[in-house]
């Protein structure tokens, strides 16, 4: 309620917080957090939401920071009356937010006469880091899911802020992996994130979002057994993370199988309603296993999320690429290749990744030899492991007959020798 939108990544994490608090209650059944955030910021008849969602009780409130303070107010309500069962207002410095979000789980557990067992009142007080700063500046990081290459540059400065402040901070580690592991994939970094991970596991050996960095890694780098070794224990400590399934969906069309793949973005797009990458990949992944319905489906929500996020940052690369890919399979063409030369004016010069996505695009709407141009400028500055998603790179279908194509692979190929050889 701070009325700036730059604040709305902390009342968001607050938010998030409590929920996966709640949810660590045997006997409570919580709503994901995807759904309960369609109904952020709007006013709602708490009888019908509760209908709706088939819940007994509602949780409700407002976060607003300022400095160094910050003032939350929560209710829970009971769906069918709409009696508010407990609330309560509480203005506290920021150093007290983590006490501050114990305090409100357990006071709402209390009010549905729940009883925790000692296992989980640990749970719900266990927290990643004790410093509210290293929170703030993980927060901001985790903001910039899904975002471009500049973005991803800012949120690795905030990743590395957090574990400056707290370097035994997994969750930062884990986050800070993912960031390095993009840059690496982009061609824009040597660094693949393997050592972020690793010392995010051995902080935290538990922590599913650390192995599944661990596991895109891995996968990124073609070591496939031990990247589903890897996707398979995260998915077991956390199922419902949107990291782990998307992560885990990565991994599966990096090699292939599509079925897989499809299988894990579309909990993935389920678990973030932001995510336009997920949606695509599951119409790329339907495509290439015939499901031409489901496809165009998955594609039409892609399109529709990458519209909203432009409509934000309307420089953001990643998502015109991918906006004008989905277009492509949509069978747009027109509106897909305005989006095409709307995403070379934007794109990162150096950012290698982006643009062979926006080669996939021309490729899927006919513009092969600008498509060609476009991955032999490169193809050449992206790691040599990234030959195998080449060559089981769908999109490229229509390039595949060409004397260009075979030529393309065959460097690709001898890159990748060449880096295998040196490593051994």
């Amino acid at each position: 309620m701070s009325g700036d939108a730059e604040q709305e990544y902390f009342s968001d994490g607050i938010t998030e917080d409590i929920i996966i608090d709640l949810s660590k209650v045997s006997t409570l059944s919580v709503t994901a957090r995807n759904t309960a955030f369609t109904f952020k910021g709007k006013a709602v008849d708490v009888g019908q939401l509760a209908r709706q969602l088939e819940v007994t009780h509602v949780v409700e409130g407002s976060v607003r920071k300022a400095g160094g303070r910050v003032r939350i107010a929560a209710q829970l309500i009971d769906g069918a009356r709409g009696d508010h069962i407990w609330a309560e207002r509480y203005d506290r410095d920021l150093n007290d937010i983590f006490a501050l979000q114990d305090q409100i789980a357990q006071a709402i557990v209390a009010a549905l006469k729940v009883k925790l067992l000692p296992a989980e009142r640990r749970a719900i007080e266990h927290r990643a880091t004790n410093d509210p700063r290293a929170y703030q500046f993980y927060l901001l990081g985790r903001h910039y899911l899904q975002h471009g290459p500049r973005q991803v540059e800012i949120a690795l400065r905030f990743c590395r802020r957090a574990v400056e402040l707290d370097p035994n901070y997994a969750q930062a580690w884990a986050m800070l992996a993912l960031y390095k592991a993009d840059r690496y994939l982009a061609g824009m970094s040597q660094d693949s994130g393997m050592s972020a991970a690793e010392r995010a596991l051995s902080l935290d050996p538990t922590l599913a979002e650390a192995h599944a960095a661990k596991g895109r890694i891995l996968g990124e780098l073609g070591r496939y057994e031990e990247a589903i070794a890897e996707h398979e224990e995260s998915l077991r400590l956390d199922p419902g993370s949107y990291d782990v399934r998307y992560c885990f969906g990565r991994t599966h069309i990096r090699f292939g199988d599509h079925e897989a793949a499809i299988w894990h973005f579309e909990r993935a797009a389920e678990l973030l309603d932001t995510d336009y990458v997920s949606p695509g990949f599951v119409a790329q992944s339907c495509r290439a296993l015939g499901r031409h319905n489901e496809s165009l489906t998955a594609a039409r929500q892609s399109v529709e999320r990458a519209e909203m996020e432009i409509a934000v940052r309307p420089d953001n690369a990643h998502a015109v690429g991918s906006g004008a890919l989905a277009l492509a399979y949509l069978g747009e063409v027109e509106r897909a290749r305005e989006w095409i030369s709307r995403a070379l004016i934007v794109v990162d010069p150096d950012d290698t990744l982006e643009q062979y996505n926006v080669a996939c695009a021309m490729a899927q709407v006919g513009q092969l030899d600008e498509a060609f141009d476009l991955l032999e400028s490169c193809i050449g500055r992206i790691p040599a492991q990234f030959v195998n998603w080449v060559k089981n790179d769908n999109d490229l279908d229509p390039l595949h007959r060409h004397p260009r194509y075979q030529s393309l692979i065959a460097t690709a190929e001898e890159r990748l020798r060449a880096a295998e050889a040196a490593h051994s």
